[in-house]
């Protein structure tokens, strides 16, 4: 839904420019460096989880070309959109000494997208982190209690319930393997999609992130 992703950008790239003034910064040369470069840095997560519902595995092809697309998009939007709000609120102050004033860009942010970890926020937002691949499709997670929590991506869990090859015992083995490359009963058009970072070599992640 790319018009969609189009709006949101827009929110977001307004956002952050607002959260620039409203910050507490702990000294004041941070505070006047962050003023004068107005430096925003929108990412993305979930990726891993938009290429499993495409049915896409991460190191093919098709991946690498939807990823290009994709920040592609998100660095035009979000650039168009500091530059629309250069127009209402100003330039950053560092402008005149940045490569945008070289070619005539007004902008209203040093810097506008990044690529992020966002391990917490990806937890709590239910979703793959940043740009990477699964780190395991089942794990078990010790919490403040002392209990241990199985966890289980949600994705696996639905697609493994819809084609009758869930059990608990799979998901135990699931979860001391953390891959399910050398798993037996998944399909192997599920294991395709279903990779984590373990299953990928290090040539494939760097092209990803590329």
């Amino acid at each position: 839904d790319w018009e969609r992703l189009a709006s949101v950008i827009r929110t977001a790239v307004h956002f952050l420019d607002n959260v620039i003034d409203q910050n507490n910064y702990p000294l004041e040369t941070i505070k006047q460096q962050s003023l004068k470069n107005r430096r925003i840095g929108l990412g993305v997560m979930g990726w891993a989880d938009l290429l499993v519902q495409l049915g896409l595995p991460y190191n093919g092809d098709e991946a690498l070309t939807l990823a290009e697309r994709l920040m592609a998009f998100v660095e035009t939007e979000g650039r168009n959109h500091s530059s629309e709000l250069a127009k209402q609120r100003g330039k950053f102050p560092n402008w005149e000494h940045s490569t945008f004033a070289h070619d005539n860009l007004i902008m209203r942010n040093c810097t506008v997208t990044t690529i992020a970890p966002t391990g917490t926020l990806s937890i709590i937002a239910g979703c793959s982190s940043g740009i990477e691949p699964y780190f395991a499709i089942a794990y078990e997670r010790n919490v403040l209690d002392g209990a241990c929590l199985t966890e289980i991506n949600p994705l696996f869990r639905q697609a493994a319930q819809q084609r009758g090859f869930y059990t608990d015992e799979l998901i135990s083995q699931v979860s001391r393997e953390g891959s399910l490359k050398n798993i037996e009963g998944v399909p192997d058009e599920i294991k395709a999609i279903f990779l984590t970072a373990m299953d990928i070599l290090p040539e494939e992640h760097i092209r990803m992130q590329a």
